[in-house]
């Protein structure tokens, strides 16, 4: 893990402040500081991956456990399972360079701000549509 990055930091469980809402062997989840829907939750892995944009197709299996992380732990906190968004920031819109998925539900509570935020546009990447770019790419030798 990174020494300097603030989820590494949270991973590790250095930071008094973040309660985590889920802990296993690869990854944590804990709610956004600044949460743009009444359930916003960020699932990271515990290791330093960087940002989305520096993944390859080896890392879809990566992409789905933290889709599915995420969704348990919204399920576990009583989100809308019908009315979430779950992406990424892509750079250079991302404020952490360590992968970090958004959890966000319901999204039909979300303001025109943070709906714009966090809707698929060049600066936020869904699940769905990051796994699409993943499988597009060449197989890694």
């Amino acid at each position: 893990m990174a020494r300097r990055c603030i989820f590494c930091t949270i991973a590790r469980g250095e930071e008094p402040k973040t309660t985590l809402l889920h802990e296993d062997e690869k990854f944590v989840a804990f709610k956004d500081q600044s949460p743009a829907a009444p359930h916003h939750y960020l699932i990271i892995p515990k290791e330093h991956t960087g940002n989305p944009a520096t993944l390859t197709n080896k890392d879809i299996p990566l992409v789905e456990s933290l889709a599915e992380v995420g969704k348990k732990v919204l399920q576990e906190q009583g989100g809308n399972m019908e009315d979430v968004r779950l992406g990424f920031h892509w750079p250079p819109f991302n404020t952490v360079d360590h992968l970090c998925l958004h959890v966000l539900s319901p999204t039909s509570q979300m303001s025109l701000l943070s709906s714009t935020i966090y809707s698929t546009t060049f600066w936020f990447m869904t699940v769905d549509k990051l796994l699409e770019k993943l499988q597009a790419m060449p197989a890694e030798q």
